[in-house]
């Protein structure tokens, strides 16, 4: 039987002779561990062990991405063993392959006399378990992530021959069942340290050339971005998810793998229809190194020490890109027809580009079409690139798909050319030296601030101390000029005293005194001196008590002045306490009529509900003008009574007003009775607002704690915000701001109704939308559907829909842009929730505030993921209105996202 080797050479031993001059170069893989742990290696298929040192270290702290080492992809080949249909249809047929993986050879059989035979990295069989397939395949590529490279694994065959199940099996039912990404993260997260090392993914597929977000399904067209310096792409739109456990990341393979496209096709039921690619991010700080460095500088002196210790710290980024490729199918065999036969077009050309990429760098070509197809980009650095990729093409036994095993078999052989220069992802973690220098600038500026309060404390006891110790000596000083000055004179009068004495006896015997004394004339002089000195100073004393008596006339001319002003003052007293009680007289008759006039038009309304009234107000008018128009007759009894409007002006709106502020509780309740009822027609609502009646209105809603108040306010405010003027007034005097205190107090659904109302003819008012959100009248109203009362909720339906209408006219009139304040408060839900309600004006509400919404096609993507659109569909085919109808059809006919999720979801329209 003939047969040939593939790969080079004739026949023959396993070898290097073998190979092609390609395949004769051996690749070294680097050790992730230290341990020199035995390692695949791509040369020649078989196995050798290679040191910690075969690529390397990356010295002084910086990344080695100018160098890097050959490394050869690595192929394995996994045979899928029969399954049911096979094993009817294919009884009486031998398998299509013959493997010895003792040998790392296949044997494709052409007929049953000729075969070729190829070589493979690893053959596995249809017994190999996921730990074994793990373990040659994925292993050494998670190993080389872990010590700072790039990695690849990457599986491809024909659909249905176990490449899910190989790469993405989740093992739940079977542990011994998972695929290479569930025991790919087991290793990371085993390795890793959680303190200092990061672990992020992100889970995307490539349905019809488009890359989707398995993560966040709305993110269904994510553009790549080019590195222009380095050519390395990135996919900033997608969703990273930080992995702190295997729990998490199973739970998110399961979202991704649910939102991931699948079709049943004659050759499997289960047929993924697109590319998938997790990939696994990994961020691990470098111990050891540059410490050991500062620690050696540090012997020069302590200078050297601190310079070191700002030195950054190392980290290793690398990524782990594991890819589920789509099977390639023959139109004729899968069946596939309509979107199925899109999708399987689709595949083809990517998987056809993949083909190409690999053919031109085998053969050395200088172009590289890598721009054919995103998947080529995608996986640039996986082929020719930096990355260590390791490739597992999976077939199946049947001899009716020949062919494509075939096929399969080549894509394998020509993959084992390529050459890849992995490198060394490392650099410095500047972002991690400038927390360590925060935190150190924190420190030291505590210290500075600990140091400064100890001086400042320092200096404030130092001069407190200064301050008691200068007041001492000054009152010892004091006390010592007071003591001086009272000997003095003491000293001084006892002088007098003795001079008086001397006179004396000098005018008593002149002569004699000088004989006796011996006393000489110049003495008589100084004696007659001293003595014209003290009438001096007697005189001066005079003239002073002079000058007090003055001032002592004085005093009493002004207090004879002040007592005739106070008997003055008293007598005003007297006639302002007159005035005063005449005044509380007047205040008792208003109050006595206010009274009659509050129970007349709680008669009234009464009546009115009843439908017995007849638009007539306050049937005891004749007793009211009695005490208002003495002088004018009584009407009579059976005669037309005058309306309310002209009722108040009798009395007076400003009197009626002031009793809004009395200290009686009733009175203040009928007060905001009357005002309201005023306020009910449009002819009085200017004389209220002129006369001060909305800022009493808005006092009462912030200092009254009683609900009927409250609520009659509210009332009152509600019909005085129908008029756009009083509206700007509302907001300007802080009018939401109290309406939605009100609400958050107020438990009675009457009160709610009444400040829902007045909130929502606020939001009828165009101008107003940004002023009204950010006091929040919007939050206001949705919190108010907590008490759930149909009239409560029907009025905050119709401010939304005010609200959702201004918003669509602002964007008509390109007024607005952006997505809508109501989206961002949260209405959305509320709305989709209530969309159904069996209230009718519940529901036209809401109908309306949803078309109005849809109408501005930024808010699309929220209609969609909120689940609004089956509600617009629903109102556009069911609803009661033609003009609503009408309203939601032209919106979803209008809207170019709605028209394309339509069209994802099949709906017809």
């Amino acid at each position: 039987m003939a047969s040939g080797v593939r790969n080079g050479g004739g026949g023959g031993g396993v070898g290097a002779a073998r190979m092609s001059g390609k395949l004769d170069r051996q690749s070294v893989t680097a050790t992730p561990k230290s341990t020199g742990k035995p390692r695949l290696s791509a040369g020649g298929g078989a196995y050798r062990r290679a040191s910690s040192g075969s690529l390397p270290a990356a010295g002084g702290g910086r990344a080695s991405s100018d160098s890097g080492v050959s490394s050869r992809v690595r192929v394995a080949v996994r045979l899928r063993p029969r399954n049911a249909d096979e094993l009817a249809a294919d009884a009486d047929f031998g398998d299509s392959v013959e493997l010895q993986p003792e040998l790392k050879r296949l044997k494709l059989r052409k007929n049953n006399w000729e075969s070729e035979t190829y070589e493979f990295d690893e053959v596995l069989t249809e017994f190999s378990s996921q730990k074994r397939v793990y373990e040659v395949v994925a292993k050494p590529v998670v190993e080389s992530v872990l010590e700072g490279y790039n990695g690849t694994v990457m599986a491809y065959g024909q659909t249905g021959t176990g490449k899910t199940f190989t790469l993405g099996r989740l093992g739940e039912e079977d542990t011994a069942a998972r695929g290479i990404m569930v025991r790919a993260m087991e290793d990371i997260l085993a390795d890793i340290t959680p303190e200092t090392d990061t672990v992020s993914l992100s889970y995307l597929q490539l349905y019809m050339e488009m890359i989707q977000d398995l993560l966040d399904p709305v993110n269904d067209n994510i553009a790549i971005v080019e590195d222009p310096r380095t050519g390395d792409v990135s996919l900033p739109g997608a969703t990273v998810v930080e992995i702190r456990d295997q729990k998490s990341f199973v739970d998110i393979l399961r979202v991704g793998e649910a939102h991931r496209v699948a079709a049943n096709t004659k050759l499997n039921t289960e047929s993924s229809r697109s590319h998938a690619l997790l990939m696994v991010n990994v961020r691990r700080t470098v111990k050891g190194r540059h410490e050991m460095d500062a620690s050696i500088s540090g012997e020069n002196g302590h200078s050297s020490s601190i310079v070191g210790s700002l030195r950054p710290p190392i980290v290793r980024k690398s990524k782990l890109v594991v890819v589920d490729l789509a099977g390639s199918e023959r139109i004729d065999k899968s069946g596939s027809e309509g979107h199925t036969l899109e999708e399987a077009k689709s595949i083809n050309l990517s998987l056809s580009a993949l083909g190409k990429c690999i053919n031109a760098l085998a053969e050395n070509s200088p172009h590289v079409p890598v721009r054919d197809s995103k998947l080529t980009r995608l996986l640039k650095d996986s082929f020719g690139g930096t990355a260590r990729t390791s490739l597992v093409v999976t077939i199946g036994p049947s001899p009716r798909h020949r062919g494509e095993t075939t096929s399969t078999i080549m894509f394998g052989q020509r993959a084992m050319k390529v050459e890849n220069m992995v490198k060394l992802k490392e650099e410095f973690d500047y972002k991690s030296l400038c927390r360590r220098l925060d935190i150190e600038l924190d420190k030291l500026i505590a210290e500075n601030e600990r140091q400064k309060k100890y001086f400042d404390d320092e200096v404030e006891r130092i001069t407190a101390e200064t301050q008691c110790r200068v007041t001492e000596a000054e009152r010892e000083c004091k006390i010592a000029l007071e003591s001086e000055k009272a000997k003095y004179h003491q000293e001084y009068l006892d002088s007098i005293k003795i001079l008086e004495e001397k006179w004396k006896i000098h005018q008593q015997s002149p002569k004699k005194q000088i004989k006796e004394t011996g006393s000489s004339p110049n003495e008589v002089g100084e004696v007659q001196n001293l003595l014209q000195n003290e009438k001096i100073l007697r005189q001066s004393a005079e003239y002073e008590a002079n000058d007090l008596k003055n001032q002592v006339l004085h005093w009493k001319k002004m207090e004879a002045i002040a007592t005739a002003e106070v008997v003055k003052l008293r007598k005003m007293l007297d006639t302002e306490a007159s005035q005063k009680e005449k005044l509380e007289e007047e205040i008792a008759v208003l109050k006595s009529q206010l009274l009659q006039l509050s129970i007349d038009a709680d008669e009234t309304t009464r009546s009115l509900d009843r439908g017995d009234g007849s638009g007539k107000i306050f049937p005891g008018f004749d007793s009211l003008m009695s005490h208002t128009r003495n002088s004018e007759p009584r009407e009579q009894s059976n005669g037309p009574k005058p309306p309310i409007a002209k009722l108040f002006e009798q009395v007076g709106l400003q009197k009626i007003l002031s009793l809004l502020e009395s200290e009686e509780p009733d009175v203040r309740v009928h007060a905001v009775k009357v005002v309201a009822n005023l306020a009910a027609e449009e002819a009085n609502q200017e004389k209220i607002v002129e006369a001060g009646g909305l800022t009493s209105l808005l006092m009462l809603l912030r200092s009254s704690e009683d609900e009927t108040i409250r609520r009659v306010a509210a009332g009152a405010i509600a019909n005085l915000a129908m008029n756009e003027t009083n509206q700007d007034l509302i907001m300007a005097q802080g009018g939401v701001a109290l309406l939605s205190m009100t609400a958050s107090d107020a438990e009675d659904p009457q009160t709610l109704r009444m400040v829902a109302g007045a909130i929502a003819n606020l939001c009828g008012n165009d101008k107003l939308q940004i002023r009204l959100r950010g006091e929040g009248g919007i939050k206001a109203l949705l919190g108010m559907v907590k008490c759930g009362h149909p009239d409560v909720l029907a009025q905050v339906a119709r401010g939304i829909a005010n609200f959702a209408k201004c918003e669509s006219r602002a964007v008509t009139q390109r007024n607005k842009v952006g997505k809508s304040l109501l989206i961002d408060d949260g209405v959305l839900p509320w709305i989709v929730k209530n969309a159904n309600n069996e209230a009718a004006p519940i529901r036209r509400h809401i109908e309306l505030a949803l078309c109005h919404l849809a109408q501005h096609e930024v808010n699309s993507k929220d209609i969609i993921s909120e689940g609004a659109l089956w509600e617009l569909v629903r109102i556009s085919r069911d609803c009661s209105r033609e003009d609503i109808r009408m309203l939601a059809y032209r919106t979803l006919t209008s809207s170019p996202t709605l028209q394309s999720e339509m069209r994802r979801l099949r709906i017809e329209y």
